[in-house]
């Protein structure tokens, strides 16, 4: 059966036990602060759990794309090594929530697993919660005596709380658990161990096939539970190793949903997989990086699918990671100099678009991102290894300390295997405990400065939905329904505070959040700093809590940062609008970023935009604006009308069945945002800035209103200054050109009198040469720049041979000090310039380095310039 065929059967299962299939939400989460990544297919209904929403049906089944790698749920480093742990998977699930329970989960797991897959009984182990006394839970009774009724006894596991009690984080929805376990061994296998010895063992052939959640609790701050309002079902199966025991295959890697890019990596790297051989071995390790690359192409090709590009921080940091590992494991093992992962793309496209659309729709941007990423690595790679080549060369004692390792791997971004693959080839020692110190000394950092401590719920009003009436009006009669406080090392003390209804816009698709304050009806006052969207919720940011929470309040959103902020908002769609008109209609809007000062707007495109394109796209939205276009807005119109009527929709943002249509004239795109009521409320749109972020991708900056009012009475007001400069000039244009020429002129005539001086300046020079063991010696201050300085000692070098020269010079307020040394005394003596510049920079308080023959080091101490090369030749000569 194949995997496509396997995926159909599964939901179309489900769907005869009146479940709705539901779409795989995005892989990369936008509001739920505690997760990065979809690593569950309960994510996406985790307000469900919570009673926090109603889903449009009680029943419900998908096929979820999950990444696992960071966080609790963390496989990276096991990707590759095994036949079985992936980073991006699919997780097949069926949902209940409140309706049916253990009974029927288990039965319907049963019967798709062995009559409709027909997976023999024989080879199937299910465990039961045996209960955690920390949690005062006894063993899961009602679980066992429904397998006991189906599966003999000595089939049935007890599981700890490890294996068989599922909780997504440290917080959350929670529950005991039954795992169906498949054994795939073979017989002679079998007849030596039970595979009931080794289940949760870690075995490539006895693995975990699915896990049916029973979610009954809630993990509250303190590490306690308490009951969930309803009892809820949360299914998930591992899509890839179904279709290993349903292929036949003792390995994913060998299933249908990995074999096509594998020939494709063996074909265009020229090597061979081995699905049997030893990960420890030179040839097992070239089948380890094929594994690693195709599993890593399929994590990475998804992530930028949905709206998520490799970076240097957050969610972007960690794709990137997964990106340079599977080069590094190309580069290493499969000798692959030049960028190849990029090609694969069209092969994932061609065999997984059919499930996944977005792979087909975002193809060219996929290889592009892809491809520029593998550019840039490679090029790090190159560096880091001449780097690396000149910290063994200053190396004594044959170990490289972690520190340097370290500096390495977080400056320049050079893995530390690799780091410790060529010491060790070079008889190197790394010091591994070193690096490590320093390693977990960054993490420290970076985690000190992240915390976040939120405490539970506080419930003032059960059950209680919460109502946003922002779009209609900017104030508002509200009760608080729930608060909790948060502490962080960066915020201090917080309070988030949830309204029955509220005129406040929480951030999200890309415009941030509303600010205001609580007013009460003896008018104190309670500042609202931000709003935020956790799931369901609208969060209020505050710094303290009213005195009597319990009250009504009036809430007032800030309205003039409002309308800036929904002038910047409207300009965007019409950017975008401007954009596909003058650019083509290839380009998709890839992020936005809508503040009430200005505005960021990431778009797909393939050049730079040309100052005339530009202009157009400036012209073309202005022209909006004047038109004075009233906004016509749609609430609760169902997606595929939406689409239907030309709506806009934005990959990677997830959509409920009902969406809100914006549209100004010829613009209309889905958007939950605030808008003004008519473009002339814009007042004017103005390019800032253009430029690339990312492979195919551009950034516009722009303002709008206020800001561009403010901006062209600064430009104005500079005007008027250069006028001014210019002694009024009636041209200022020309007058301008007239002194760049003019300038052009005497910096010619400086450098040609720098010129002659650095003449005869080399020949008073050779004059004061010193001998020393057969070498000429010069250690002199001299009035030139770097640059000058550079010359003469490469021209005194051109005509004498063995020197060795050291100037020294004070340039801006600042010290400059340079060694040059013959090559041939290089290679006779060892001597080093880098290794001279660095003990001398001491003196001038500062440091630098170079090649062995030409260095350089700067300092902040002009002052020390005499004491240095009073002391050059004891440096270079011992």
């Amino acid at each position: 059966m194949k995997s496509q065929e396997i995926r159909n059967t599964f939901l179309e299962f489900f769907t005869s036990k009146q479940h709705t299939i539901v779409p795989s939400a995005p892989m990369v989460i936008k509001d739920d602060p505690t997760l990065m990544f979809t690593n569950a297919g309960m994510n996406q209904f985790k307000e469900y759990f919570l009673g926090n929403g109603i889903p449009k049906s009680n029943r419900l089944t998908d096929t979820q794309k999950c990444l696992r790698v960071s966080g609790k749920h963390n496989d990276l480093e096991e990707v590759g090594m095994d036949t079985y742990h992936h980073t991006m998977f699919e997780m097949l699930g069926n949902w209940s929530f409140g309706d049916y329970f253990k009974k029927e989960a288990i039965h319907w797991a049963w019967e798709l697993l062995t009559e409709v897959f027909g997976v023999d009984k024989d080879i199937l182990y299910v465990s039961v919660f045996e209960g955690a006394e920390e949690d005062g839970l006894g063993m899961d009774q009602e679980a066992y005596d429904l397998w006991k009724a189906i599966v003999p006894e000595d089939r049935i596991i007890m599981g700890n709380k490890k294996d068989n009690f599922w909780e997504m984080g440290d917080q959350g929805p929670c529950g005991p658990c039954s795992e169906i376990h498949v054994d795939i061994r073979s017989a002679e296998e079998k007849a030596k161990v039970s595979g009931r010895d080794l289940v949760n063992a870690d075995h490539p052939q006895v693995v975990e096939i699915w896990n049916l959640v029973f979610m009954q609790f809630n993990r509250k701050a303190d590490g306690s539970l308490e009951k969930l309002p309803a009892q809820h079902v949360d299914t998930g199966m591992g899509f890839e190793r179904l279709c290993m025991v349903l292929q036949g295959q003792k390995s994913n890697y060998d299933t249908d949903v990995f074999t096509p890019l594998i020939r494709e990596i063996e074909t265009i790297t020229n090597t061979t997989y081995d699905k049997d051989s030893d990960p420890n071995v030179t040839d097992g390790k070239v089948s380890v990086a094929i594994r690693v690359i195709a599993d890593h192409l399929r994590a990475v090709s998804f992530s930028i699918a949905d709206g998520q590009l490799p970076s240097n921080t957050g969610a972007g940091y960690v794709i990137r990671r997964i990106l340079r590992r599977a080069i590094r494991y190309g580069f290493t093992f499969l000798n692959t100099k030049e960028p190849f992962i990029y090609k694969l793309v069209e092969t994932l496209s061609a065999q997984m678009s059919s499930a996944f659309p977005e792979l087909t729709s975002q193809k060219n941007l996929i290889t592009n991102v892809i491809r520029e990423e593998e550019q840039s690595f490679l090029r790090t790679l190159d560096q880091g290894l001449s780097l690396l080549d000149a910290v063994i060369a200053n190396t004594k004692d044959q170990k490289v300390s972690g520190e340097k390792a370290f500096e390495l791997y977080d400056t320049y971004g050079f893995p530390i295997d690799l780091t410790a693959l060529i010491l060790s080839e070079q008889g190197y020692a790394l010091d591994e405990v070193g690096f490590t110190a320093e390693l977990q000394k960054q993490k420290d950092r970076s985690r000190a400065a992240s915390k976040v401590s939120a405490g539970d719920w506080n419930i003032l009003q059960a059950n209680q939905s919460e109502i946003f009436v922002g779009y209609d009006t900017l104030t508002s009669d509200v009760q608080i329904t729930r608060y909790r406080k948060v502490e962080s090392q960066k915020d201090g003390e917080l309070y988030q505070i949830v309204f029955d209804q509220t005129p406040f816009y929480p951030e999200g698709g890309g415009q941030v959040g509303d600010k205001g304050y609580l007013e009460a009806a003896n008018g104190d006052v309670v500042y609202i700093i931000d709003t935020k969207k956790e799931n369901n919720l609208i969060i209020h940011i505050t710094k303290n809590l009213p005195n009597n929470i319990e009250t009504t309040f009036k809430a007032v959103v800030d309205a003039k940062q409002r309308a800036r902020t929904a002038a910047n908002h409207t300009a965007t769609h019409l950017l975008h609008q401007a954009l596909r008109s003058i650019l083509g209609t290839h380009v998709e809007q890839k992020g936005s970023m809508v503040h009430s000062g200005n505005l960021r707007f990431d778009f797909s495109h393939f050049a730079k935009v040309t100052a005339e394109e530009l202009k157009e796209v400036e012209d073309f939205v202005n022209a909006r604006i004047r038109e004075g276009l009233s906004l016509e807005e749609q609430r609760g119109i169902s997606y595929d009308q939406a689409i239907k009527e030309g709506a806009i929709a934005l990959f990677g943002e997830k959509y409920g069945d009902d969406v809100r249509a914006i549209r100004f004239g010829e613009s209309m795109e889905l958007c939950g945002g605030t808008h003004v009521q008519n473009t002339s409320n814009i007042w004017h749109f103005k390019i800032i800035s253009e430029g690339a972020v990312a492979a195919g991708i551009r950034r516009i900056e722009a303002i709008t209103n206020d800001a561009a009012k403010e901006y062209f009475t600064s430009q104005s007001d500079a005007f008027t200054e250069v006028k001014k400069v210019l002694k009024n000039a009636k041209d200022p244009v020309k007058a301008i050109s007239t002194l760049q020429e003019e300038n052009t002129q005497l910096k010619k005539q400086i450098e040609t009198l720098l010129k002659d001086k650095a003449k005869n300046l080399k020949s008073e020079l050779k004059l004061e040469f010193q001998d020393v063991d057969e070498i000429k010696f010069l250690a002199k201050a001299v009035d030139l720049d770097a640059a000058g300085i550079k010359d003469l000692s490469f021209e005194l070098g051109g005509e004498i041979e063995d020197v060795v020269i050291v100037l020294g010079t004070e340039h801006g307020g600042k010290a400059l000090l340079s060694c040059y040394i013959s090559k041939t005394l290089v290679e006779k003596k060892e001597l080093n310039a880098g290794k001279v510049v660095r003990e001398l920079g001491r003196y001038i308080q500062g440091g630098g380095g170079g090649q062995p023959f030409f260095a350089t080091a700067g300092g902040k101490n002009p002052e020390g310039i005499n004491e240095a090369l009073q002391h050059a030749k004891q440096v270079v000569f011992g």
